[in-house]
């Protein structure tokens, strides 16, 4: 027999994977994070407050920045470019070609 941790263990784990699994999770998630999000904000906007353009220029700040690593800085990205680098002046040793003529 099992100790009854790793029972309740095993449960917990086994009911976490069938949520995972469910879109109805999902869906119960965004609909009740959108839900709080309005009730938040709404007396914001109603009051003229500053808060929500704050929230909205962090927010869009934070966005483009992961952005512009992820698709323009990463190190995958790095790493593709030097390789075309290497690339391209081998092409021009081999071909006698000046580079930026």
């Amino acid at each position: 027999n099992f100790p009854a941790t790793f029972r309740y263990h095993k449960q917990v784990t086994m009911s976490f994977i069938e949520k995972a699994i469910n879109p109805a999770f999902y869906k119960q998630k965004i609909s009740t994070w959108s839900h709080a999000t309005a009730e938040y904000y709404k007396p914001l906007f109603r009051s003229g407050s500053v808060k929500p353009l704050w929230h909205i220029m962090i927010a869009t700040g934070v966005l483009m920045y992961t952005q512009n690593y992820l698709f323009n800085k990463g190190t995958h990205i790095q790493h593709a470019r030097q390789e075309k680098k290497v690339a391209l002046e081998e092409y021009y040793k081999n071909h006698n070609i000046t580079p930026g003529h």
